[in-house]
């Protein structure tokens, strides 16, 4: 039985990660702890949306 992916689905949740990324960003106001915890985030993030784009041209 084959698996079925979503990746669609996965992509605008992906985006929707990141968007939210970005508006913590503009609101921390320069807090450190912040910050260098959203800049991982937005590492995390940009690695999903590489793996997902990989793998829409095999789905």
């Amino acid at each position: 039985m084959a698996t079925e992916y979503k990746v669609s689905e996965m992509a605008a949740k992906i985006a929707e990660i990141r968007k939210l990324a970005d508006e913590l960003d503009s609101m921390c106001g320069g807090i450190q702890a912040v910050k260098k915890n959203i800049v991982r985030l937005l590492s995390s993030t940009k690695m999903l949306e590489l793996n997902v784009s990989d793998i829409k041209d095999f789905v």
